[in-house]
């Protein structure tokens, strides 16, 4: 089973959009990268996946997981 995700990512239209992992349509649409952020993060906390931040590149900038994460850091354990 894919893992689920969230990502931040440029619209084309300009602004930036919440968009689910498989999704067509984002979920949120803001002017602001910063409250794409953390709207984002809200929706990735409630469904237990991870928030994957984008670029105005495209490239994944950095990404944080907000569930069962499978590679926990060493001090977490």
């Amino acid at each position: 089973m894919p893992k689920k995700s969230v990502h931040i990512v440029p619209s084309c239209g300009g602004g930036w959009n919440v968009k689910k992992s498989g999704a067509q349509r984002a979920s949120v649409h803001t002017d602001k990268k910063v409250d794409a952020v953390k709207m984002g993060r809200v929706i990735s906390q409630r469904s237990g996946s991870e928030l994957v931040i984008h670029g105005k590149d495209g490239k994944i900038q950095r990404s944080d997981s907000h569930g069962n994460d499978p590679c926990p850091p060493k001090d977490k354990k």
